[in-house]
């Protein structure tokens, strides 16, 4: 078949591989019906993260599973599942706390940008459903792999409660993820920092109340105002950089919470203010598999739609575009369509 590989920064390609195969007797093989490209993937694509050698990308997905290992039990040929970027058994310690995405077989997902895929440990990394959904929803649901997952748990780490009062640092997929989840939490006000009109206008249709286009200490300064000066008692820091990681902290007040879900790339942090603040925080790989029956269910049942975050629809055969319109911010999140 044909996959995505990346051979090094801005060099992404749809090329020939071979075709995945049970490795493991704890592995399926799914049939994606769509995939899709992730912030994430831009670390790489941007020479940010170093790869000693050519990667197969992908790791958000969904589909119809054709194939299980001979351990495989809660998962069978012919159902749609969806399934979390970190794959997990769903059995061991931290699994049954609720952190799949540090399971003690904890693996990555990869190779889903392709139209067919592997999944490691599928029986608790795979959620089916009852029937193979509507068309409509497979962007829903492909959403719920990751950013979807990702934004919710940005919003449960940052203690999001009914009436609450949230700041959203990140305009992304998952930044808007998170606003669509602060708001079914029950937050009363919910302030996204974007200064980009499309994504400030998706923000408000998934539950924003206010739109800050401040970056810095202005964007700081500008909060406060808003707030009355006492800042927010829940902050999203979706986006991984210093500026961003700073901008949460200064907006949250004392006794608050920082859940943080972006990549953190060159974030360092003064011991000092962390004592001072008194601000709690939490985040790291989001444990999608948690969330992902009430995700789903909610999808299933129309009262969310994520899918929305996909602006930009391509052939996947056109990958390489979709990395350079993502890369350059002329899009939100790509999504992948695969030949019948």
């Amino acid at each position: 078949m044909y996959a995505t590989v990346m051979h090094g920064p801005g060099d992404v390609r749809y090329e020939h591989v071979e075709d995945p195969e049970i490795v493991k007797p704890t592995d399926a093989i799914i049939k994606l019906s769509a995939t899709c490209i992730c912030g994430s993937d831009l670390w790489p694509y941007r020479g940010l993260q170093p790869q000693a050698a050519p990667v197969h990308m992908g790791h958000e997905y969904c589909g119809i599973v054709v194939e299980v290992g001979s351990e495989v039990r809660t998962i069978r040929p012919g159902q749609f599942v969806v399934g979390s970027f970190c794959l997990s058994d769903n059995t061991c310690p931290h699994c049954r706390f609720g952190f799949q995405s540090s399971c003690q077989q904890r693996e990555f997902m990869t190779g889903a940008q392709a139209p067919y895929a592997r999944v490691p440990l599928a029986d608790g990394s795979l959620v089916a459903t009852t029937e193979i959904p509507d068309t409509g929803m497979i962007p829903d649901m492909l959403a719920a792999s990751d950013v979807l997952g990702t934004g919710w748990y940005g919003a449960v780490a940052a203690n999001v409660r009914e009436g609450s009062t949230v700041v959203v640092v990140g305009d992304g997929a998952v930044g808007l993820m998170g606003v669509m989840a602060a708001h079914q939490l029950g937050a009363e006000r919910i302030i996204a920092m974007s200064r980009h009109e499309g994504r400030a206008k998706l923000a408000r249709e998934f539950g924003a109340t206010d739109i800050v286009a401040a970056r810095g200490e202005d964007g700081i300064q500008r909060i406060m105002e808003l707030t009355d000066g006492i800042g927010a008692e829940s902050v999203i820091e979706a986006v991984g950089t210093q500026q961003s990681m700073q901008q949460a902290m200064g907006v949250c007040r004392p006794g608050g919470s920082i859940g943080y879900v972006g990549v953190p790339h060159g974030v360092s942090f003064d011991g000092q203010q962390l004592f001072l603040w008194q601000q709690r925080m939490l985040g790291g790989p989001a444990p999608v598999r948690r969330f992902l029956p009430d995700l789903m269910e909610r999808v299933l049942q129309s009262r969310i739609q994520p899918g929305k975050v996909f602006d930009l629809i391509l052939p996947i055969a056109e990958i390489a575009e979709g990395y350079r319109t993502m890369d350059e911010r002329r899009a939100i999140k790509t999504m992948l369509q695969l030949a019948e």
